[in-house]
């Protein structure tokens, strides 16, 4: 009986979550799509022609980042070889390019649930921007003055370029939606087996070490985890009802998603932009490195940052 009110809590609380979620995400995908149509992000795509000067890439793939950024990285995806052709692109070119778009992508919709669990939308925006511009730089640098990857990209898979109809959108989008409430009940009722037996404590006891590193401890690590493994919109998600339950300090619940913000859904969006051609190194290990070492940085900001200006700026307190 105990087991079963457990599972009955747990499949509510994600019930809720899940709404919350569909709330926020239906309608800025949409929203999305149609800018995206209308050719708005078209236009404003010269304008990061600098931007892509500064990475070493094409000035054509600024439209590409904006893409990314906007509708998200499948959104991006079928852009790549249409907007530069493959044989004039290196295996070094493609890294640096997937390490713009893992780091900054779908900004409208996630950086909304990101919202929802407290932290100022701008700040984390500007955070996750940046620190994806500075990786790629760094990247670039490191990967021109070694002479590494300077080979010509072999990817593994060249997506198409169709667009669908409005029809095969809408079915796509609720298929999306349906999938993420299965994947939401399921990963709470999982969270749920894993503390009965134990196997969560000793999943976080190997991976807070590194948490630890970026200065975010107990409940917040293994919320942080879920998004690492899984993405924005399940751990931020999780972390709304921990911020509704006051179980979690503001500045911990910054910092989760801070780092989220620099390395989310490791797995799923590592292996896409691998098939394009990217190095795992340069978008899997020097991105977890990254996230770690910058997150550390700004928890020791934070640490000197009075309550005062931490609220005003950075986080939303509650009514």
């Amino acid at each position: 009986m105990p087991l079963f009110r457990i599972i009955s809590h747990n499949t509510l609380a994600s019930l809720r979550i899940y709404w919350v979620l569909a709330r926020i995400m239906v309608p800025i995908t949409i929203m999305a799509e149609v800018l995206s149509r209308m050719g708005a992000i078209e236009a404003m795509a010269p304008g990061f022609a600098p931007v892509m000067k500064l990475v070493g890439l094409p000035p054509e793939l600024g439209l590409a980042w904006l893409t990314a950024m906007i509708v998200g990285i499948w959104g991006a995806v079928p852009l790549l070889f249409t907007l530069v052709p493959v044989s004039s692109l290196s295996t070094a070119d493609v890294t640096v390019f997937s390490a713009l778009i893992l780091f900054a992508h779908g900004l409208p919709l996630e950086q909304k649930i990101i919202q929802m669990a407290g932290p100022g939308m701008i700040a984390t925006t500007v955070l996750r921007v940046a620190g994806g511009l500075l990786y790629a730089f760094l990247l670039h640098h490191v990967l021109l003055a070694t002479g590494w990857l300077q080979t010509p990209v072999n990817p593994a898979w060249i997506p198409m370029t169709a667009t669908p109809d409005w029809a095969e959108f809408f079915h796509g989008l609720a298929e999306t939606m349906i999938w993420m409430l299965v994947v939401l009940v399921v990963l709470s009722w999982g969270l749920e087996l894993l503390k009965l037996t134990g196997l969560l404590e000793m999943m976080m006891k190997a991976l807070s070490p590194l948490l630890r590193l970026a200065g975010i401890n107990g409940e917040a690590g293994h919320l942080t985890a879920v998004g690492l493994f899984l993405g924005i919109s399940y751990g931020a998600g999780l972390l709304i009802r921990e911020a509704q339950s006051d179980a979690l300090s503001p500045r911990q619940i910054f910092l989760s998603c801070v780092f989220m913000g620099f390395a989310h859904s490791v797995i799923e969006d590592t292996l896409i932009v691998m098939a394009l051609g990217a190095d795992m190194y340069g978008v899997l290990v020097g991105r977890l490195a990254f996230a770690i070492v910058a997150t550390a940085a700004i928890a020791a900001l934070l640490r000197h940052l009075a309550d005062e200006t931490f609220f005003a700026h950075m986080f939303r307190q509650k009514a």
